[in-house]
């Protein structure tokens, strides 16, 4: 049976550059950085000083405000981006084509400051003090739960939960519900609000996050320099359409998604598997789905954390995925300007890359100092340059060993 092919109709996002897509990439391409001093939780208490913190976030502008009192905050920003991607779609959702239209929509970690509030007051005042919303806010599928339900789509409904691979999974797994015919359109990406206490605490225990105080220079991927990454939260949502649903409906149409590869390390809870060969496999692997060669990729939005294994492993795949061509390849990490936002990365990411298709712009990778001779590729330093793009891949790296890969094309 013939694959049926798939698109990107629709964007939405919230970010620290911006609460919509359009800020937030005139943010990227000037190589502004949202990642400032860290304010949601004491930044006194820990190592970690900065943080890329969504601003001056509404829930209310999306939702009514009965609504969002049941919503952890990284629910809140997958409902406002799904919205904003579904009317950026000129999608219509009703009864006809609701059953045909799915959500699958990622979190890493769920809601945690949800379950860090409730601990409290159950600590303080027994169990029935707790919400009872508890554990719907709490829950990583949440966010799925309450868009279907805010849009009224009924169709094929699921949640990942692979870390920071989290996005790219979901995104590749709702490429191939479209692609067996199992709907015509659904809504997918990550979301993330991982800034409280127990986050910070843990990412700082295991050392991951950068402790550089200076926001402007603490996400620097690829630089020799690069101590950690910097946490951050928000959401990426893409409405993904199979192509003859799209057309009859006359949907602008951003870029085609034509591969997808997932593979897991089987080695280390959180270190990369030497060499970065379980990412290699994923690259290889959508690569070859999206039939095309290696060197006709164009452009890669790496996963590129600015933490000394994962940005030199990176590194090392790429080059044993696309041999001599990885030294003429465009590569960069948008982390060093929105920092990670962990399950949401790869929603964000896509979106990212799928505009640089479009506007065939290369994002760069800011904060890039001084070289680090086992990261020798073209990182696409410090300024966005214009370049033609065919081809582009996202990658997702996550703890527990899983890795993402997905591929876009230029339309055509």
């Amino acid at each position: 049976m013939e694959k049926r092919r798939v698109v990107v109709t629709g964007v939405g996002a919230v970010t620290p550059l911006g609460n919509d897509v359009e800020t937030t990439w005139k943010g990227i391409l000037a190589g502004k950085s949202g990642i400032g001093p860290l304010t949601r939780v004491n930044a006194d208490e820990y190592p970690a000083k900065v943080a890329g913190e969504v601003k001056d976030f509404n829930p209310e502008a999306f939702m009514e405000r009965k609504d969002a009192r049941k919503m952890d905050r990284f629910t809140q920003f997958a409902v406002a981006s799904a919205i904003m991607a579904v009317k950026d779609a000129n999608l219509t959702i009703n009864e006809e084509n609701s059953h045909r239209v799915g959500v699958w929509i990622g979190s890493g970690i769920g809601g945690m400051e949800t379950f860090e509030q409730q601990y409290e007051i159950f600590q303080k005042r027994g169990y029935r003090r707790v919400s009872p919303f508890f554990v719907p806010m709490l829950i990583p599928d949440m966010a799925t739960g309450q868009v279907s339900i805010t849009l009224g789509a009924r169709g094929f409904n699921s949640c990942t939960v692979t870390a920071c691979a989290t996005g790219t999974n979901s995104i590749g797994d709702a490429f191939k519900v479209i692609q067996r015919g199992d709907a015509d359109v659904m809504v997918t990406g990550g979301a993330e609000a991982p800034i409280t206490k127990m986050s910070i605490a843990g990412f700082c225990a295991n050392t991951a996050l950068s402790t550089n105080p200076d926001p402007k220079s603490a996400s620097r991927p690829f630089d020799k320099n690069r101590d950690g990454f910097v946490i951050g939260e928000g959401a990426g949502i893409v409405i993904l359409e199979e192509l003859e649903h799209a057309k009859a409906r006359g949907a602008k149409i951003y870029a085609e998604i034509v591969g997808y590869g997932a593979t897991g390390d089987a080695y280390h809870i959180t270190a990369p598997a030497p060499g970065g060969e379980g990412g290699a496999r994923a690259m290889k692997m959508a690569i070859a789905d999206a039939g095309l060669a290696p060197e006709e990729i164009d452009y890669i939005n790496a996963h590129g954390t600015s933490t000394d294994y994962n940005d030199k492993y990176e590194t090392f795949a790429v080059k044993e995925v696309l041999g001599d061509h990885a030294y003429k390849v465009a590569m960069s990490s948008t982390k060093s300007m929105i920092g990670h936002l962990l399950g949401a990365a790869g929603g964000v990411e896509a979106i990212f890359t799928v505009l640089a298709i479009k506007d065939n712009m290369l994002p760069p990778t800011i904060n890039y100092e001084t070289p680090d001779p086992e990261c020798d590729l073209d990182y696409v330093t410090n300024a966005a340059r214009p370049q033609e793009i065919t081809a582009a891949m996202s990658n997702s790296l996550g703890f527990g060993g899983h890795n993402a890969t997905i591929v876009f094309k230029k339309y055509q």
